[in-house]
């Protein structure tokens, strides 16, 4: 079975899409066979990896975007899939084993235009159809807005795990907080539609400070970090037993920006890819981190 793995905070800004593109680049130079869904309304991941030109083709019709699976209602997950999505300036495949489900901005008629059947809302329509493809890959990542509303909710459903990124701030932990409350009334709600064959409901398995500026003490928003997963845990909300800060910190650097430019993982970027001491070393060290931290199902 494929891990499933939502990354999501209730606070906004903390360079969530940054760490999911780059941390599912990282995945898949480790030879997993890694799949993207971008269900964040603002699009940034698959701007990012598909650049600006071949999405606008997308987002001016609406065709090969995930919305296009709840309305129409025509299309289906394993058609949206664009295999080895990051390429060359010639259309070269510079990332084999990174797929991609993109969205574009018509995402935003889920919270409001979409009239779903209350007997099957999207969350199950969707799980239905991840289910056709989810055997032909080792990781499955959704990026989630900052919100637990119907886009997020499709991939929470779905995944296993859930890992939230963090900045060394007060708003994070407040964010952190939130994303527990909401996560447990929306896993009370949406256990009918359940079956034994996904494995268990969606639990913060990891948090992971990203975007660390240089010379910033974290020591102190750790402390407090760890204390509220602590409280969680032993209260049994929403946090696994082996939830836990990752080891790894992802540092801030101006490299980030520069790959969103261009329409790379930073891995791909220059020479920052083989240097030792970079922010893509960090990404690596990460997914080799994800890759140790298997949960018990």
């Amino acid at each position: 079975m494929a891990r499933k793995i939502a990354f999501i905070n209730y606070k906004g800004g903390v360079g969530k899409t940054s760490l999911i593109v780059n941390t599912a680049a990282a995945l898949a130079q480790r030879g997993l066979r890694t799949l993207l869904f971008d269900f964040d309304t603002q699009s940034n991941a698959s701007i990012w990896l598909m650049r600006l030109e071949r999405w606008n083709k997308i987002n001016a019709s609406g065709a090969g975007a995930i919305y296009s699976i709840f309305d129409p209602g025509t299309a289906r997950v394993k058609d949206l899939i664009i295999k080895d999505v990051v390429e060359g300036k010639e259309g070269e495949k510079l990332l084999p084993g990174l797929d991609l489900v993109p969205t574009t901005f018509n995402l935003v008629d889920l919270e409001g235009e979409y009239k779903p059947d209350p007997k099957r809302p999207s969350y199950a329509i969707f799980q239905e159809q991840l289910a056709e493809v989810e055997k032909d890959y080792d990781v499955i990542l959704f990026d989630c807005p900052p919100n637990i509303l119907r886009a997020s909710q499709n991939g929470i459903f779905v995944a296993n795990e859930i890992y939230v990124p963090s900045n060394p701030d007060a708003l994070s932990l407040i964010g952190f907080t939130l994303l527990i409350e909401k996560l447990m009334r929306f896993q009370q709600s949406s256990a009918s539609f359940r079956t034994s064959a996904m494995g268990p409901a969606s639990q913060v398995y990891g948090i992971i400070f990203n975007s660390i500026k240089t010379n910033t003490d974290i020591e102190v928003p750790k402390m407090r970090m760890q204390l509220r997963l602590n409280q969680f845990k032993a209260q049994k909300r929403g946090c696994a037993p082996s939830a836990k800060i990752f080891n790894t910190q992802i540092r801030d650097a101006m490299v980030v920006r520069r790959a969103v430019t261009l329409g790379l993982p930073v891995s791909l970027v220059g020479t920052e890819g083989t240097e030792a001491d970079s922010v893509s070393n960090d990404y690596r060290q990460l997914a080799a981190e994800i890759v140790e931290h298997t949960p018990a199902i």
